[in-house]
């Protein structure tokens, strides 16, 4: 059965179907009225003012990828600047690929980006550190905390070295504060 037309544009094919509306739209149909719901949340909420310097939590994956890139699409209209901000916790053999990610897309869109990493805010601590310190004491678990916190804090401090007002990061189930801790924990003792 091919796919039904787009809802909107009556041109293209649907390549999905809205959960809340049911209505089948095209890629670019799509885009375009998630960009317009975006717009029109952070103007109806006052969320990021004109003149807003805000710092993204840039993560590398696709959630703090879309959200990057539809404020990068909004940032004329919203009148704001925005500033890449991307966390190293330290984990070995995890973060190189995403945080080249991050840079690859600060690149594409032009933003400025700054790495913020545990080693250089926490006294030379990384999360394998506090993961090693925390073996066979029964608090391994304890490690999803301990980078919770930091990551907050390290998010924080981005935002102060690039002169932030607004601190933006999606927040999903598996978000970029505890998805590193998550995907990680199962190599920890």
């Amino acid at each position: 059965m091919p796919a039904p037309q787009c809802a909107t544009c009556h041109k293209a094919r649907a390549a999905l179907r809205r959960p809340r509306s049911g209505r089948a739209l095209c890629g670019a149909c799509f885009c375009a009225a998630f960009e317009a719901e975006v717009l029109h949340t952070v103007v109806a909420g006052r969320l990021l003012p004109p003149g807003a310097v805000v710092a993204v939590g840039a993560s590398g994956g696709k959630d703090s990828t879309v959200l990057a890139h539809v404020l990068q699409v909004l940032a004329p209209r919203l009148g704001i600047s925005l500033r890449l901000v991307a966390v190293d916790e330290g984990i070995g053999g995890y973060r190189d690929a995403a945080l080249a990610a991050v840079r690859r897309q600060a690149a594409r869109w032009e933003l400025p980006l700054t790495v913020v990493a545990y080693a250089d805010l926490f006294g030379g601590w990384t999360m394998d550190a506090v993961a090693r310190s925390t073996a066979g004491s029964g608090r391994s678990r304890a490690c999803c905390t301990f980078c919770g916190v930091l990551r907050r804090r390290a998010l924080e401090e981005g935002a102060r070295l690039v002169g932030a007002t607004h601190i933006v990061m999606e927040e999903t189930p598996g978000s970029w504060l505890s998805q590193p801790c998550e995907d990680t924990a199962r190599r920890w003792p």
